[in-house]
């Protein structure tokens, strides 16, 4: 526990290193576009992209391929590893190349379809968002190799460089957005940035600049861990095939994930301008606690899940994940609710009218009902393909889709885009509730787990109860500096009273 420790806080602290980066880049991005219809085609263009990345290397060929990598590290030898991923590399640049080019050609369809991306949307926003589609596409081949990097370094327990690499991402977009994109150039101090006046076209080609950065800097710590590239593949190889039918299942599964993304969009493309953006936004704000614990956690654990069922630790196995539930719960929970009731003045920071800023807010609070959920997600999902069970988290993924859309439809009528994103939240919670029960019938947890809900409900009353008293306590600061370190100074002291409730859990997930 102590190694996973220490991987989840490299990744935590490098995911922490490249959300205040991606942070910055939104509020340059809302600031110059506001919520706009420019801003709604480029959020909405990125969904088939990342639809295709998703399906073959971001979410289903790593969950699939992590746990066989782990298994031929532990068995094999170097280079029948290195074989096996060479194999898999070839396989998902053709097959990536392959849909980008159908895609680019259908991309007026897509988007325009009914039950596409953005049938809302005027005939000149669709056309827009076709063109930044086609374009996107080229870093979605890019992002393809980057993420298959990440998952043969991740296998090697090296996380270091993999969770490096989407600040590189943030880099390369801020270079668009300060660079490419504005007509008069940012002032820094005494220089004047050049500006290229291309628009949110220069959006799109920060993020192309940007997927390259994110898979050139892992290439020499794949080259140090011995990977030697080689022009083969066989469909026939028994690795290849274990992937293929692990991957299998979790295609289907990262699809009904990414569906839901696309049924967001489309719902949100017949609401009021700035609804896509401000879903977009919403998920932001949550994917900062989310992926600076459920991921982080989750992407340490996978590997070692993986050894442990390898080499038929049951017991440790169950510790683990009970240890990693604990921790996921304690912290979650009460940092939601804090960050819900204090992000008023982050919000105003994106510089929105107060009407877009109201959207925005209440768009953030509902994901936040879901952060817990979608954390605890994390983990459990990669309980599952550990074991070398896609299957389960298949159907518990269709079962998500069909709840969301249930909720969705109803709820984006009745709140507009929060409404969108409560259902996203229950949805998720749901599946996170569902594959949680699984796991409890098949390895019952300890009864302790019972001790850290009510650790962790006396947290959320203390850490709330003390954000609303200094809220009252000091009212609301009239500049926007102003009130951004009170709310900061908020949140410390708030998150400092929720310390000692959890303490117990941080010792034992560290063993100390």
């Amino acid at each position: 526990m102590k190694h996973i420790a220490r991987s989840a806080l490299i990744i935590a602290v490098f995911f922490g290193l490249e959300k205040m980066l991606g942070f910055v880049r939104n509020v340059l991005i809302a600031r110059t576009f506001n919520l706009s219809t420019e801003l709604d085609a480029f959020n909405a263009a990125n969904n088939i992209p990342d639809l295709l990345f998703a399906l073959i290397s971001g979410g289903a060929l790593a969950m699939a391929f992590i746990p066989v990598l782990s298994e031929y590290r532990e068995t094999k030898n170097k280079t029948e590893m290195w074989g096996l991923f060479s194999q898999i590399t070839n396989g998902v640049f053709l097959v990536t190349t392959l849909f980008s080019v159908f895609i680019a050609l259908s991309a007026a369809k897509l988007v325009s379809w009914e039950i596409g991306i953005a049938p809302g949307f005027t005939s000149s926003q669709q056309n827009l968002v076709t063109e930044l589609m086609r374009l996107n596409l080229i870093a979605t081949i890019l992002f393809s190799l980057g993420g298959l990097a990440i998952a043969g370094l991740q296998a090697q327990q090296h996380f270091l460089i993999p969770a490096l690499a989407p600040a590189m991402y943030d880099i390369g977009s801020l270079f668009g957005i300060l660079i490419l994109a504005p007509e008069q150039g940012y002032q820094l101090g005494p220089i004047t940035l050049p500006a290229y006046n291309m628009g949110v076209y220069g959006l799109v080609y920060g993020v192309i600049f940007g997927a390259a950065l994110f898979l050139l800097i892992q290439v020499p710590a794949l080259i140090k861990f011995g990977f030697r590239w080689s022009p083969k593949l066989n469909l026939k190889d028994p690795g290849v095939l274990k992937v293929l039918r692990l991957m299998g299942p979790r295609v289907l599964t990262v699809f009904f994930i990414q569906t839901v993304f696309l049924i967001q969009d489309n719902l949100a493309s017949r609401l009021s301008i700035g609804s896509v953006t401000a879903l977009v936004y919403g998920w932001l704000f949550m994917q900062l606690p989310e992926s600076l614990i459920g991921t982080a956690l989750g992407t340490a654990l996978l590997p070692t899940l993986s050894e442990q069922i390898v080499n038929n630790d049951t017991n440790g196995f169950r510790s683990t994940l009970e240890k990693s539930i604990r921790v996921i719960t304690g912290l979650t929970l009460p940092i939601a609710l804090i960050l819900a009731v204090n992000l008023g003045p982050l919000i105003k920071v994106l510089g929105f009218d107060e009407a877009g800023t109201t959207l925005v807010l209440w768009t953030v609070r509902a994901y936040l009902a879901g952060l817990v959920g979608h954390s605890l997600l994390e983990v459990a999902a990669r309980s599952f393909y550990a074991q070398h069970n896609a299957k389960t988290p298949l159907v518990a993924s269709g079962l998500t889709l069909a709840a969301f859309a249930i909720l969705a439809i109803p709820l984006s009528r009745r709140f507009g885009a929060p409404g969108i994103g409560l259902a996203n939240s229950l949805a998720f919670t749901g599946e996170a509730l569902l594959l949680f029960v699984l796991l409890h019938r098949k390895m019952p947890f300890h009864p302790r787990m019972n001790r850290t809900l009510l650790r962790t409900l006396a947290a959320c009353i203390s850490g709330v109860g003390l954000s609303v008293f200094l809220q009252n306590l000091v009212g609301t600061p009239t500049s926007t500096l102003a009130s951004l370190g009170v709310t900061s100074g908020i949140l410390i002291l708030s998150s400092g009273i929720i310390l000692p409730w959890l303490l117990p859990e941080l010792r034992d997930l560290l063993n100390i």
